[in-house]
């Protein structure tokens, strides 16, 4: 699954960072790396950009980028 398609206040870790060059890097220095956990907070009222929780801070990613994270749901 994809993290743009995680539902709101769903928990799950990142199991994969996908896209290419700078867009890659970025993801993975804003801290999205695999087997971390990851919840998702808020979504805009269109649904685009998401607010995510993790390792203690907030984060907004465009749905754009969040279709690039691949994630496993956790258990509740």
């Amino acid at each position: 699954m994809n993290l743009s398609e995680l539902k709101l206040m769903r928990r799950a870790i990142i199991t994969e960072v996908g896209g290419k060059g700078v867009l890659r890097r970025r993801l993975l220095d804003m801290g999205l790396t695999p087997g971390t956990a990851v919840l998702v907070r808020k979504r805009a009222p269109l649904g685009d950009p998401i607010e995510l929780s993790l390792r203690g801070y907030e984060l907004t990613l465009r749905l754009e980028e969040a279709e690039k994270i691949h994630v496993l749901e956790a258990e509740r």
